[in-house]
Parts: structure tokens; sequence; C-alpha cells
């Protein structure tokens, strides 16, 4: 574990970047020591034949996070066949309700539940990631089921004219890149693990329903240090793969408790989330999933530009 404090200062986004500013902007970490790269581990998801049938009350959805990357992971050659397969194995939903990393409000707000422009919370990326369209239906009713699911404690917000988001439309655009399945993405209401998960807890119904819940996130995320492998380097930084092994180990053995103390607990910290914004859609999965308690399927792993892209699905 690196034992550097954060240092004042704000996190640097440039055309060189691989993700986009997240929203929520806290303390920077100094520049961490020198480490060389980790040996690569990516392993391809096995084909599957596709199943694609109607979910129904009788076969609840599990609950997804995955790491959803910026508009190149489109042209990744392994990646977004990796997430198409995925999407094939799983129950064809009704509707998808996604929480991104790019979006925290307070209170939690609903975003639109008509067709509206795609967000492109993103800069210095060549024009063609600009033109990129996702025209999925708006989810009116479910936008109501969630109201409905929240306590008088919980404050709902709605934003009409705020489309998805990049943490949402890059993943269903390589999963459903159909666009015929409603989509509904609502706020995170702070980056605080129990909150998010007592969230997540409160839309766990839906599932039942025919809904897919999905954190969208990234496993690492520490953008201000790995630009040398966004430059070609293979491999990972030791702090990307030390946050990631730990982080699999704590959801394997199911250990939550361990999990909400990642700031404190995780080796990495804090290069591996300068920021946290990309590890808190995490415990909004775990609180909708019936066994957050039990091993995940992980469907993805390995490394994208030195990040961790892990992703895997709870019952």
């Amino acid at each position: 574990m690196h034992d550097s404090q954060p240092v004042p200062g704000p996190i640097a986004h440039g055309p060189d970047d691989a993700f986009a500013a997240s929203t929520l902007a806290t303390a920077r970490p100094a520049a961490p020591p020198e480490v060389g790269p980790a040996a690569e581990t990516s392993h391809a998801t096995p084909g599957a034949s596709p199943s694609n049938k109607p979910a129904d009350a009788s076969r609840r959805l599990p609950t997804l996070y995955l790491g959803h990357g910026a508009p190149p992971l489109l042209d990744d050659p392994e990646w977004p066949l990796q997430l198409a397969a995925w999407a094939r194995r799983l129950p064809r939903p009704r509707s998808i309700l996604i929480v991104s990393a790019h979006w925290a409000t307070t209170p939690m707000a609903i975003g639109a539940t008509t067709r509206v422009p795609l967000v492109y919370d993103f800069y210095g990326f060549p024009e063609r990631y600009y033109a990129l369209t996702y025209g999925a239906p708006g989810a009116p009713d479910l936008a109501a089921h969630v109201r409905g699911l929240m306590p008088a404690s919980e404050p709902v917000a709605e934003m009409p004219g705020r489309g998805l988001d990049h943490g949402a439309w890059v993943p269903l655009l390589a999963m459903y890149p159909a666009a015929d399945i409603p989509v509904l993405q609502v706020s995170m209401p702070d980056l605080d693990p129990r909150h998010l998960f007592e969230v997540g807890r409160r839309l766990a119904p839906l599932r039942d329903e025919g809904v897919l819940i999905v954190g969208s996130g990234f496993m690492t995320h520490g953008l201000p240090f790995v630009r040398e492998y966004m430059l070609g380097r293979p491999g990972a930084p030791a702090w990307s793969v030390d946050f990631d092994l730990w982080a699999t180990e704590a959801l394997q053995r199911g250990d939550l408790d361990t999990l909400f103390a990642f700031r404190e607990k995780a080796p990495g910290m804090p290069y591996a989330h300068p920021t946290v914004e990309h590890f808190a859609p995490l415990f909004a999965t775990l609180g909708a999933a019936v066994t957050a308690d039990e091993a995940p399927d992980f469907t993805i792993d390995g490394y994208w530009m030195g990040l961790a892209k892990r992703s895997f699905e709870v019952r």
C-alpha cells in the first residue's frame, strides 16, 4: 500500500485522458512512486448462445457492476465483444435502470423519461465520438416506480432534460446496440457506500419485474497516473493490480464491511481512486442483490490503459 497522503489540487483532465472528468472533485494525491508493469491478465469471456428471452416475474434478473470506459472502448478488439457476450447470456430485460459514476446530485434525481440528446461528458476526442447516438426509449413507468420505492427520507428530484451520460450509453451501445430497451438513469445522492447500498436495497424489487439494474463505474480509475499506459505501455501499475485483487477477494468473501471501508483499507489508495465516484456505483449494485454477501460471478477482468476493467453480476 502506498502511504503518500493526498494534497490539495484539482485532477487534471485533458485530450489524452481515457475518460471524462467526474462531476465530483476531491483532493488529488501526490504522484505515486515509479512502479513496473504488472503481468497482463485479460481473459476473454467465452461466447454463449444468445438467449435474450424476455424476463418474467418468475425469473429474477441479476444486478451488474461494469466498467464503462470512454467511447474509444468501442474500438477495442476485445472488450465490446465481452460486453455483448455478457448481454446475450442474460434474459432480455424489459427495461434498464442505470447508476453511473458520472452523475451525482443531492437529492437523488431521475433523468429523462423521453428521448432527449445524450450527454457527451468528455472532451478532446476525435469528432466521430460526438456523432454517436443511442436512441433508447424512455421509461416513465419505471421512473414512477422508482419514486414509489423511495421513503420520505429519500427525496427524489426530476431532471427531465438530462440525457444518458457516457457511463450509461457507451456500455449499452456494446451490450444492446439496437437501443430498443427502455432505459432510465438515476443519480447517486452522495458517495457514501452504506447509503448507496441502502438505495440499492430499495431498488431490488424491480429485478423481479424484468428490470436490469446496472452500476456503471470502473474498478480502478487513477487517471492522473496512467499516462504511459495510455501511450501503449502494457500491463498495469502495481496500485491498480493491488486494488483490483483486494476488491476481488473481499467480494468473494462477501465482506461488505471491508468494502465499505475501502478508503482506509484498500491497497493502492488513493491512486486507484483519487476521487471515488467510479467505485461508488458498486455499492448500489450490491445493495440490489439478494445475495450481496455471496461471491459474484466475475464476467470480465484484465486491464485497459492500466486500469482494472473487472465487471461482475450478482443474484
